[in-house]
């Protein structure tokens, strides 16, 4: 997908002192409720934002203006709200406002992350605080997002922990971390590592994790790919409806003949995937390029693998497991840091052997393609067998991540269309119309059409 800025990674701080501001006048009872409890919309300056919340968690009654960051009240207000929500060390009186530092770290102004770090004690660990903006919802549900963070987190111990939210965000743990580059998830021994941690996520209990809208009455989990570029072409259509959007770009991309190539792919796919050896529908985090993979800085772990930690849970959801394998491999080819951070390049998808390596630790660890023992052993024929398979069901899933990412790209530029915007920060049409070339040119290969 398009770059992110990976919110949790160890940052050098710089002191911002805060001074004291009055105390707010309402009760801790008119502050502080239930996770399921009600509340009314809250406004920033650009629309409206409604409170997330999930069972389980502690919500608090307040509002932290995102654009206001740098002014006393803001530090003031995060202390009510890390009191209220009990967030360990943090919820100490004894903490003042002018020992607090807050150094914005990325997005906008209104839907921003922070860390948030107290220089009076060097046990009081960072936090990370992140601010929601205004947001259509046509590509993520911020609930459904909350809901499996904070089951990842608590029932799994995989993922950031949440220590609770507020009327507009959420405090996050915060790990004293590096973002991989493009060239770490090269490294051999780093993309084991990758492979035995999206074992273990691919292990999870969907029942647990997802939230109930995932599972149909009579049981059915649907590939999230498959709802994704349905409800997302409706957005799509609507781009490239809008006067500005140039009338080549509708034509090259043609989301008409898209949609029946994806109906045919779809059928295809029905007929070659097998259930045992990689399509079979897992909890997958769908979106494991390498800004949202983190290496814990001075890991205990005895496993090295745990020391991998995976973040930005926005497109998390059932799959095929060989499915998010497949979108890993494309992030190979991706750069967001280049000269051309829109453009893959096919040149950097990773070899066989490469590939192989891989899913060796992938296997080691799944529940699903081996049961018994962790870290079992393989005679060099069962392993071969168990990755040939699993690379082939891999490349049969493999364009399904090129037409998800074409979509999304064409939704995400409607703001910089509707906006006239001749220099976007990312190129969004670009990366839709190679990755819409790209979705066409596998099906090609894998003889899905025809010439």
């Amino acid at each position: 997908m398009a770059p992110v800025i990976s919110p949790v990674i160890s940052p050098n701080l710089t002191n911002i002192s805060r001074q004291h501001s009055s105390a707010s006048g309402k009760s801790l009872t008119e502050l502080l409720i239930g996770a399921t409890g009600s509340s009314s919309s809250v406004q920033l300056a650009d629309g409206p934002v409604e409170p997330v919340k999930a069972e389980g968690l502690r919500h608090a009654r307040i509002r932290l203006e995102a654009r206001h960051y740098k002014k006393p009240d803001f530090v003031h207000q995060f202390l009510e709200v890390a009191s209220l929500l009990q967030i360990p060390s943090w919820n100490d009186p004894r903490i003042r406002p002018e020992n607090v530092t807050i150094q914005r770290v990325s997005g906008a102004l209104t839907n921003a992350v922070y860390f948030v770090s107290c220089t009076s004690s060097s046990k009081i660990p960072t936090l990370l605080l992140r601010i929601y903006g205004p947001s259509s919802g046509a590509l993520i549900s911020r609930p459904r997002e909350l809901h499996i963070l904070h089951k990842l987190s608590s029932v799994y111990r995989l993922g950031p922990r949440v220590y609770g939210t507020f009327e507009n965000g959420r405090i996050e743990e915060f790990f004293d971390s590096t973002t991989l580059t493009a060239e770490d998830i090269r490294d051999s021994t780093i993309s084991r590592w990758i492979g035995a941690r999206m074992a273990q996520f691919h292990s999870v209990d969907i029942a647990e994790v997802s939230p109930p809208s995932d599972i149909t009455g009579d049981g059915v989990i649907e590939a999230s790919v498959k709802k994704c570029v349905s409800s997302w072409l409706t957005y799509a259509y609507e781009t490239f409806a809008l006067p500005a959007m140039p009338r080549e770009v509708c034509q090259e991309i043609d989301l008409s003949r898209f949609e029946k190539e994806w109906k045919i792919y779809l059928q295809w796919v029905s007929k070659v995937e097998d259930m045992h050896s990689g399509s079979g529908v897992v909890f997958g985090h769908n979106d494991t390029q390498y800004g949202n993979l983190l290496r814990l800085t001075n890991s205990l772990e005895t496993d090295e693998h745990r020391q991998i930690i995976v973040v930005d849970f926005e497109y998390a959801g059932p799959n095929p497991a060989a499915y998010d394998i497949a979108n890993h491999f494309h992030e190979w080819s991706a750069n967001y840091h280049g000269s051309t951070p829109h453009l893959l390049d096919p040149a950097c998808y990773p070899t066989f052997t490469q590939r192989r390596n891989f899913y060796t630790a992938y296997i080691q660890h799944s529940n699903l393609l081996v049961k018994g023992a962790e870290d079992p052993v393989f005679d060099a024929s069962d392993l071969d067998q168990l990755v040939a398979a699993l690379d082939y069901q891999v490349r049969v899933w493999s364009p399904a991540s090129h037409a998800m990412w074409a979509i999304w790209g064409i939704v995400q530029a409607r703001d910089d269309v509707e906006n006239s915007v001749a220099e976007p920060e990312f190129d969004y049409i670009g990366y839709a119309k190679g990755r819409m070339a790209s979705f066409r040119q596998e099906i090609l290969d894998l003889g899905v059409i025809q010439r």
